[in-house]
């Protein structure tokens, strides 16, 4: 496993009032669903970077309000025309 590391001042960590690890943890929940929400990663691939179950990784996508469908508007409306 690779491992990155980050320089913060130690007041972000008072920010979510959390201890450094639950801290990363969470900045690297928030990247993938962000990932995730704008279509670079799938949910399992999410869940995967983050090391979370899948359920776990929906479960993060309700809290952040992230639809766990990737379909635009634009698709459904083609879909339903096709119907």
């Amino acid at each position: 496993m690779i491992q990155i590391q980050l320089n913060l001042p130690e007041s972000a960590f008072s920010a979510l009032r959390s201890s450094p690890d639950e801290f990363a943890q969470e900045l690297l929940i928030a990247a993938v669903v962000k990932w995730y929400e704008v279509g670079m990663v799938s949910q399992s691939k999410a869940a995967e970077i983050a090391g979370v179950s899948r359920q776990a990784f929906l479960q993060a996508l309700d809290r952040f309000e992230v639809s766990p469908f990737q379909t635009t508007p634009e698709e459904l409306t083609e879909e339903v025309g096709r119907g």
